[in-house]
């Protein structure tokens, strides 16, 4: 898969611009195996990179011009870096403009490249294809002008120019997934110190599956908007009554239980998620290095409940999806994944059981919802690198 992309990409470089490329990168996709809206809330998440790339051809043309080429949309842009970059009216050019940007404000030089890319990340299915862009371009960059950036710098780029020139105001979970990825481990990452540590995460007769819903409801900026507001009105309510409490970290479930007049229905149900997903986290991680996936599962259908019922960000063909499996004994478990209102689950199956529980809740969600499911089986990769198993002579 990944060698065909790569094959793919550098044989549509050669057309474009009529030599093979002078380096190949590749910049994962990713998932959160658990930990769902805890990002802003002082919580840990625990994503993972995922055998889903964009792959770049690229070489340096010798002249002050960037030039693309979108190969699966069959479009081309070009910029000149002697100008000011500014966003344009091409949304996926913006994610190069941005951090060309941001590279040149930091001073650092670099002359002008040309570049193919190609992604086999889903598009629209919450699986940070655009981190993948932003971060891949950003450490081609750094790697051919040895600019000096660490793989934090090169993450907080990508984040910065989603902000700036694709009005996206994301956490940094999926550029830092995107770039710090490891085979088969987890990253437990505070998104608030950008402390990180890796977890084992070798699932051994079980496999991830992605199932995706093909469904994105308009919810999904309000909805988000309305429960930071929920959680930050909950948060200071809590600290009147707990003085000590500083951030939900330093919540119990029995603190919030106990106020639950105090914050009224919607908010406490709020809070109540966001402490137990932080204790969850943290089970997780727990059950991970003790190998104990029986347990894992179960954290993850508890989020899934929780997402549903108390933050309330769910839908009706994501809760279909996670109950379609529920009581299937090939499945130890699943949730939502992502912002919510649409998107995928995550699933945690029995390797051999995987083509049948596929063909079952397609059939289902089919008869019950007339949409065709997209699945998705993953393996937790490594994260941004070069490409350097030799491809020349395609």
């Amino acid at each position: 898969m990944k060698k065909k992309l790569v094959q793919q990409v550098s044989a549509c470089f050669k057309e474009q611009f009529g030599a093979a490329p002078g380096h190949i990168f590749l910049s994962p996709g990713r998932i959160n195996i658990i930990g769902e809206h805890v990002d802003y809330n002082d919580g840990f998440v625990l994503p993972a990179a995922i055998n889903k790339y964009v792959c770049f051809a690229i070489s340096d043309n010798g002249t002050n011009t960037v030039n693309l080429f979108a190969k699966d949309l069959n479009e081309s842009y070009s910029f000149d870096l002697t100008q000011p970059l500014k966003p344009g009216d091409l949304m996926w050019a913006n994610f190069f403009l941005g951090v060309a940007h941001l590279i040149k404000e930091k001073g650092l030089a670099f002359g002008g490249v040309n570049v193919v890319f190609s992604s086999t990340i889903p598009m629209g299915a919450g699986l940070s294809s655009s981190a993948a862009v932003e971060c891949g371009f950003a450490f081609a960059l750094n790697k051919m002008y040895n600019l000096g950036l660490s793989r934090e710098a090169v993450a907080l780029i990508g984040q910065k120019a989603e902000h700036t020139f694709v009005g996206v105001n994301c956490g940094i979970m999926d550029q830092f997934a995107s770039v710090f990825g490891k085979k088969r481990k987890v990253i437990k990452l505070d998104c608030n110190s950008l402390e990180y540590e890796y977890h084992n995460a070798d699932f051994k007769e079980y496999s991830l599956l992605l199932l995706d819903s093909k469904v994105k409801h308009t919810l999904l900026t309000s909805g988000y908007n309305d429960r930071r507001n929920e959680v930050e009105q909950g948060l200071a309510l809590l600290k009147e009554q707990y003085p000590e409490v500083k951030t939900f970290r330093d919540l119990t479930e029995a603190q919030v239980e106990a106020s639950k007049n105090i914050l009224g229905d919607v908010v406490y149900r709020r809070c109540l998620f966001v402490v137990r997903e932080i204790k969850r986290v943290l089970d997780a991680v727990t059950a991970l290095e003790n190998e104990d996936f029986a347990t894992l599962g179960k954290l993850m259908f508890a989020t899934h409940d929780g997402l549903s019922k108390n933050y309330e960000v769910s839908c009706e063909e994501l809760d279909f999806l996670a109950d379609a499996v529920r009581n299937d004994e090939n499945v130890l478990g699943a949730r939502m994944m992502g912002g919510g209102f649409g998107g995928c689950t995550i699933n945690l199956v029995k390797k051999d059981a995987v083509n049948g529980i596929i063909e079952r809740v397609s059939q289902e969600y089919k008869e019950k919802f007339n949409i065709k499911l997209e699945a998705y089986k993953v393996k937790i990769s490594k994260g941004t690198s070069q490409y350097t198993t030799e491809y020349a002579g395609i």
